[in-house]
């Protein structure tokens, strides 16, 4: 069994906003699938199916980004995934927009949201896709990934969850360390 959890802010407040490319992400996945329902538990938003003989968990964490350990800890505890099997989605302010990189472990980065899942599971231990999301200097940082896309970045970022898509496909039947080779270049 494997845990996708994409990462965000609940609320049409926070929609199409920096911080909540986790949850982006995840809706195009799910949407180029068919599968456009969410259920709800434990204060998520999730969807769950068969891949190849595997249940797959996919997760929209409903508490604020801050508090997305605890959602995260509930859903592991309840369907009893291993650490190895997550894979977290989320903005990261250090690539440059339209870049992505894959991690199979590491810090939090500063990222609240990754380090209060770090918090509760109590490793660092699980896999991520982080997408850039660039970082304006200028902007206080909340104000910045609290702020919403451009037109222009909204564009940028379609295109870039086809690859996204591509990648989880290739995740339910592939290594991620294959994944990480083939996927991850320079900060253009």
């Amino acid at each position: 069994m494997k845990l996708i959890v994409g990462l965000g802010n609940p609320g049409k407040e926070y929609e199409n906003t920096r911080h909540n490319i986790g949850f982006y992400m995840i809706d195009q996945y799910l949407f180029s699938k068919g599968l456009k329902q969410y259920k709800s538990k434990f204060n998520g938003l999730y969807v769950d199916f068969i891949i190849g003989g595997e249940k797959i968990v996919f997760l929209k964490p409903q508490s604020y980004m801050n508090l997305s350990g605890e959602v995260v800890q509930k859903y592991v505890n309840f369907y009893q995934i291993s650490i190895d099997d997550i894979l977290v989605i989320s903005d990261d302010l250090d690539l440059n927009i339209g870049n992505f990189k894959l991690k199979e472990k590491g810090s939090s980065g500063g990222h609240n949201g990754l380090k209060n899942i770090e918090l509760h599971l109590g490793s660092q231990n699980y896999k991520r896709i982080k997408i850039g999301i660039a970082n304006h200097k200028n902007v206080d940082t909340k104000d910045y990934v609290l702020g919403r896309f451009c037109s222009e970045e909204m564009d940028v970022y379609r295109d870039l969850s086809q690859t996204i898509n591509h990648i989880l496909d290739e995740y339910f039947i592939s290594s991620f360390s294959k994944l990480i080779s083939k996927y991850n270049k320079k900060n253009r």
